[in-house]
């Protein structure tokens, strides 16, 4: 097979700040996509709710301090010089953020092309985390509180360049997603996250952070034949620590380029997608091997029971 080149590109971000403006935010994004134009990059990937702080660590209960966050056109008069240096320099990018939309208020990301315009939109159906706060809890995790789940499904968009597919944040962790996205041959699958380090539900070990987010985008781009570009939003914000850990995993499942800091970052990689070929010709080839007829479980049920 031969060898077919895309020139990907991570933006990880570090911590925005509560009093960061929308446009000082935009102004770092325009800098990380010139940073990855300028090393030759095609795509670029931004991080989850790119454009704020992670606001679900507070219980906020004033509606206008809520949708403060939240935004209701893409793009907007603040947002649009981002789109207009993509058009300028030919490249597209993911681009996770706040919206809402008709009144429902979704994590959502959009995948804008190389000309500027909106290819496609995602939002995020694994919500984790709590509806309410949680009595004595040291750190919140509230997204259960803000967030509907995603009505869109899993789509996956051909565009000129490749195949491309979304997922944010805790959907990266559930092989589900990726089943989908390469049951309709992804070639890409682009990822923003806001991970923290310490965890609110138990008492995990704080290195199994991110051990699991690798393990579950390697194991995703291996078991889908597909690549994964993955972009964190980083360091101590709002005096909580997230994970950085961007990457750009290859269809071996090998993390072929990683982000040294957790600070804003681009890193880069020029992938080759005839690898997904060689896969899905072979060991994960679908249509050969996959046996839906005993899959049934896998969508008629929700929760683990044990067996009768």
């Amino acid at each position: 097979m031969s060898a077919r080149k895309l020139h990907l590109a991570v933006a990880q971000l570090g911590p925005v700040q509560r009093s960061d403006t929308r446009a000082q935010v935009v102004r770092r994004l325009i800098e990380l996509l010139e940073d990855a134009h300028s090393r030759g990059a095609a795509w670029v990937t931004f991080p989850e709710l790119a454009l704020t702080t992670f606001f679900p660590r507070w219980s906020l209960d004033d509606p206008a301090d809520v949708q403060a966050f939240f935004e209701t056109e893409m793009p907007g008069p603040l947002t649009r010089p981002l789109f207009d240096a993509a058009r300028e320099k030919g490249i597209g990018f993911y681009l996770g953020y706040a919206e809402l939309a008709d009144g429902t208020q979704y994590n959502t990301s959009i995948l804008v092309g190389r000309d500027g315009g909106i290819v496609g939109k995602y939002r995020k159906i694994h919500i984790p985390g709590d509806a309410q706060a949680r009595d004595g809890a040291a750190l919140q995790h509230l997204e259960k509180k803000y967030f509907a789940v995603g009505d869109l499904g899993f789509p996956v968009w051909q565009t000129p360049d490749a195949a491309i597919g979304m997922c944010i944040c805790n959907d990266r962790r559930w092989p589900e997603t990726f089943r989908v996205m390469g049951l309709q041959g992804v070639e890409v699958v682009m990822a923003g996250y806001n991970t923290p380090s310490g965890y609110v539900q138990w008492d995990e070990p704080i290195h199994l952070r991110m051990h699991h987010h690798l393990l579950s985008l390697q194991a995703g781009a291996y078991q889908n034949a597909c690549w994964v570009a993955a972009a964190a939003k980083a360091g101590v914000e709002e005096g909580n620590p997230m994970i950085g850990g961007s990457c750009i995993v290859a269809p071996t499942g090998e993390i072929m380029v990683r982000a040294f800091s957790e600070d804003d970052e681009v890193i880069n990689f020029v992938c080759d997608l005839s690898v997904s070929e060689h896969y899905r010709a072979n060991i994960f080839n679908f249509a050969a091997h996959r046996r839906p007829e005993h899959y049934g479980m896998i969508v008629e049920r929700t929760g683990a029971r044990p067996p009768a």
